[in-house]
């Protein structure tokens, strides 16, 4: 990873509403994680890079995590909650929907790359916990579900 693209990756965590981000390309790996008033940069073994690029903002932490009782999907990665394939389109799935292991459920943008997300399980959906076009934390809940 070079110098620029930490810079963007920076400039993207300070965008959004979220308190960690957590990258890891090939022997590359970086955390930012936003504490109270300060932004941290943890990263090995790109030490030598880092010392280059690390800056210190006050940010005020934001932490928007929904409490979930019973079991639920999580967020697998840090970036931005869709509910449809394409603007526009009818969303994966619906509250009260049942839904089979490996089916999609949502997409997350992360890095401008859209990733899919499966259900890791069957289940019915009780709630969805977060609105589309949202910013999510890795283990972020994303359903409630109801097993099956």
């Amino acid at each position: 990873m070079k110098k620029q693209d930490i810079k963007d990756l920076m400039k993207f965590f300070d965008s959004t509403g979220i308190t960690r981000l957590h990258v890891k390309e090939n022997d590359f790996e970086i955390e930012i994680e936003k504490r109270g008033e300060v932004t941290t940069l943890v990263s090995a073994p790109a030490q030598s890079v880092l010392r280059e690029t690390a800056i210190q903002q006050s940010v005020p932490a934001q932490s928007a995590v929904p409490c979930v009782e019973g079991p639920s999907i999580k967020s697998p990665m840090v970036g931005t909650f869709y509910q449809a394939p394409a603007p526009g389109a009818a969303p994966f799935i619906k509250i009260g929907q049942v839904v089979k292991k490996g089916q999609p459920i949502a997409i997350i943008e992360a890095m401008k790359i859209m990733n899919e997300i499966e259900a890791e399980f069957d289940c019915k959906i009780v709630s969805i916990l977060v609105e589309d076009g949202q910013p999510v934390e890795f283990d972020m809940p994303l359903f409630s579900v109801e097993k099956l």
